[in-house]
């Protein structure tokens, strides 16, 4: 019975937790973290560079078109490391799978449909910002 509820706690952090691990920051000084914390939440952006750092108009034409080329390598790490990190996940839940009960597979299913329909929702409200 440990055995399984161990299973579970594991699979449990494994389906709602890859956001988290995904987001992992640094620790740091205040500063730095707080500017590395609005950079994930608000994107790797010219205005939010130039904010943070108070950047001259002469900085801003500087910096704008490294940050403009930066921005497609980093939606291909970041898509390539969310496709890894599923694989992984879902290569985890396979193994941890037949150690549940029906139960705790019925549970199991009901936590991962709601990470998905989370999952979904930030991928429409991404979207909507965009537009």
């Amino acid at each position: 019975m440990k055995r399984k509820l161990i299973a579970l706690s594991i699979a449990g952090a494994l389906a709602l937790g890859t956001g988290a691990a995904l987001q992992a920051h640094p620790e740091g000084d205040g500063k730095g973290h707080r500017m590395h914390k609005r950079m994930m939440m608000h994107g790797f952006g010219l205005k939010h560079v130039t904010k943070e750092l108070d950047l001259t108009p002469q900085q801003e034409a500087q910096v704008k078109p490294v940050l403009e080329a930066a921005k497609p390598q980093l939606r291909a790490i970041h898509e390539e490391a969310m496709q890894k990190s599923r694989a992984i996940i879902e290569s985890s839940i396979a193994q941890i799978r037949p150690v549940l009960t029906p139960e705790q597979q019925a549970k199991l299913d009901k936590l991962r449909a709601a990470q998905e329909k989370m999952r979904e929702a930030m991928r429409e409200m991404h979207e909507a910002k965009a537009d």
